[in-house]
Order: structure tokens, then sequence, then C-alpha cells
């Protein structure tokens, strides 16, 4: 997977999955721009890479934050050939207990967030650039105390589809990784009880690891898989395969 020469930015790219994305892209050739909140997080993840790596606070549920980043990278590299859309949140709540303030929370990150990062990202992205949206296999089934959350990530397979309609005359690919339940900090945030059933679910019987979600991501943005378009790769040890 040569990434060597591209440039790529990766949101919510401090921890978990992003930051294994950002990892394996600069370890196969890509300069990357990881963004997410908290500016001291970003500083742990980009002494952790080490180089081809620049950091950028700011928040995807805010436009002005989204114009910042773009412009930056128009000034610095000129152009954008890797879009990983990773931030998102999962906060456990069951339907009776769903609020206003939870329901805006999950889809303003996780749905309204993923959406304009692409819309904004257009501009500069040329014939043969690729986005890759980070879902979860929660898009398909039901997770006890997760509708919310289940429902955000089918939002982004549903775009992914209708996005690869509107952009194959641009030469835009636009696929989804789903990761079943992997090791990162929202998954170690969950209740005890929640990670033991999603973990017994699993045929190989552990959950995933950052590092195996990045590969399927470097996988997609590369141009080894320059006529896949439109899929969702599920990353999730057999979860929702058999």
């Amino acid at each position: 997977m040569d990434l060597k020469g591209k440039v790529a930015v990766v949101t919510g790219g401090s921890s978990g999955i992003g930051l294994a994305v950002a990892q394996r892209m600069t370890t196969e050739g890509a300069f990357v721009y990881i963004t997410g909140r908290r500016q001291t997080e970003l500083d742990k993840a980009a002494a952790s890479i080490g180089q081809q790596i620049a950091t950028f606070q700011g928040d995807v549920t805010i436009a002005a934050d989204l114009d910042r980043l773009y412009a930056s990278v128009q000034s610095e590299k000129g152009r954008l050939d890797i879009l990983v859309i990773s931030s998102g949140m999962a906060e456990f709540a069951k339907f009776e207990d769903i609020t206003e303030d939870h329901y805006d929370r999950t889809f303003d990150l996780n749905a309204r967030g993923t959406l304009f990062a692409a819309q904004k990202a257009l501009g500069l992205m040329p014939r043969g650039s690729a986005m890759v949206l980070v879902g979860s296999v929660a898009d398909s089934i039901g997770t006890l105390g997760y509708g919310t959350y289940n429902a955000s990530k089918a939002a982004i397979r549903s775009f992914a589809r209708t996005w690869t309609r509107e952009l194959a005359s641009r030469g835009i690919r636009v696929n989804v990784v789903s990761p079943g339940p992997t090791e990162t900090p929202m998954t170690e945030a969950a209740p005890k009880e929640v990670r033991e059933a999603l973990t017994n679910l699993i045929p190989l019987g552990r959950m995933g690891r950052p590092e195996e979600i990045a590969a399927a991501v470097c996988f997609l943005a590369s141009d080894e898989s320059s006529f896949i378009a439109g899929a969702e790769l599920c990353v999730d040890g057999g979860m929702t395969q058999v």
C-alpha cells in the first residue's frame, strides 16, 4: 500500500483508530494532518509518530475550524489526496433514557461532522483521490443502549453510497471501513457488561486492535483499491458475517 507523496487528513487522529491510521499512513510514505479538539493529545500523538505529521486543533462540528484546516492544507501542500473521517463518539443510553441533548451531541459529531468535513474538502481533492469514512458494524445491528450511535453510523453508510454516485465523475472514490468492537478509549468507556456481551458475539473471540482497522483504511485509501467504490469493508472478526 504505497502512499509515498500522498497528502492525507485524518480527523479524530489523536487517539484510537484515527491515531493508528495516521501512524500506518506515515509508515507508507504519506504526509498526514491529524485533527482533534485537544492540543495536548495531538502533541502526544505527533510525538509518537515522529515524522511526516502535522497537527491541527479544531472541531469538525464547527464550520470555521474546518475552513481553517483546509486553508492550511491548501497553503502548505496545495492538494488533499486522502481524507479519513474518524471523528466519532458513542454514549450509552437506553431508548427510554435518550434525551434531546444526547441525540444532538451524537448526530452533530458522527453524522453532521462527517458531512461537512467531507464537503469542505472537495475543492482540494484531485482526480484519483479517496475518502474513507470510519463507520461501524453498528450501522446494521441493534446494540442495547446504543440506538442513537447505531443510527448515526447508518447515516455514514448511506452517505458513502450517495457520494459515490455524486463524485464518480470527479474521480473521487468513497468507501467505508466498519470496525467491530475494537480496543479503543471509546470501547473502554463502555459498561463492562456491554464489552463482554460484544466480545462474546465475535467468532475470533476477541476485540480488534486499532492497527488492524488502520490496515483496512489504508488499503481503501491506496491505489490498490482503485476499482472499489461505495463499499463497506467490515473489520469485525466475523461478528456480522457468520
